[in-house]
């Protein structure tokens, strides 16, 4: 027997194409438009061809840029997600507490991008910030605005702060999925902490880890307003990531044509990196699922 065919379901989803129509495509066409392109102002455009990418595959500034931006990601998910984990690990799995620390955990995704910046900025300062007040007093020569080790610290603990929660989460609800018949089992055959850990709970994670590594990385790869906020990307370019460099360009400068170029790149280089650690982890969670 043939099954029935519903033409008429498109027309509920055809409002969110529309939607992604004018939120994403008819953006990301204006600035393929802008990347092979010149202006000199007046509104007035030249053919420029490639030549905008090529200076940019050409470009100092964009690979220091992204090397930063890819240390910056790297040693975050080195820290929140083995982080997350051990905090998801020593969270109360029912009662009260349970959700007291669910509720706690949840506070700092509540906060804005741009206020986290300033709670941060204003928390290091030396002159009026509790942690650059206390470090100084301890004797610590701290200053988030003129040395580059103090900057980086500042940011990765900042984003550290902020986000953790969210692996702590993720990795909590893949943990309260597991039935207790495999921990039951696991006593019965006096299974070691770690043997619980590596044979039951982690691949239990496996497939919230997966989100989380991604969601992260996509975050962590495409930050902004927070170390904007606290470091401006000083103290000269040491915090400067590819999104505040692209900005610099396309605002500061009003470079549109390169500016466009980059962004496109920057694109790029964000779903290539993301199709990659995505391939990785399915293959892993697949083999060990066999």
């Amino acid at each position: 027997m043939n099954k029935t065919v519903n033409q008429k379901a498109w027309f509920l989803v055809l409002p969110v194409l529309i939607l992604v129509a004018f939120s994403a495509v008819i953006p990301l066409m204006t600035v393929v438009n802008y990347s092979v392109q010149d202006t000199f102002g007046n509104n007035q455009f030249f053919w420029a061809g490639l030549s905008w990418f090529d200076d940019m595959l050409h470009s100092d500034r964009m690979w220091n840029a992204l090397g930063r931006q890819l240390m910056f990601s790297a040693i975050i998910l080195a820290i929140e997600v083995p982080l997350g984990i051990y905090v998801a690990l020593n969270m109360p799995k029912m009662g009260f507490w349970s959700s007291f620390c669910l509720v706690v955990m949840s506070l700092p995704l509540l906060i804005p991008w741009n206020v986290v910046g300033t709670i941060w900025q204003i928390f290091g300062r030396v002159d009026i910030g509790l942690l650059g007040h206390t470090l100084a007093a301890l004797g610590i020569d701290y200053n988030y605005t003129q040395n580059t080790f103090d900057a980086w610290v500042t940011v990765i603990v900042m984003d550290v702060w902020h986000w953790t929660s969210l692996v702590a989460l993720l990795a909590y609800a893949g943990l309260r999925s597991i039935p207790d018949a495999y921990y039951q089992a696991a006593k019965i055959d006096q299974a070691s902490r770690w043997a619980v850990f590596r044979y039951i709970e982690l691949p239990k994670m496996a497939g919230v880890l997966m989100i989380a590594i991604l969601l992260r990385f996509m975050d962590s790869f495409m930050i902004y307003t927070e170390p904007f906020v606290v470091t401006g990307g000083g103290p000269g370019n040491t915090t400067t990531f590819l999104s505040i460099d692209l900005v610099k360009m396309a605002l500061g400068q009003f470079d549109l044509g390169p500016a466009a170029a980059f962004s496109l790149m920057y694109f790029l280089v964000i779903m290539a990196i993301s199709w990659v650690f995505y391939t990785v982890m399915t293959t892993l969670d697949k083999r060990d699922g066999k």
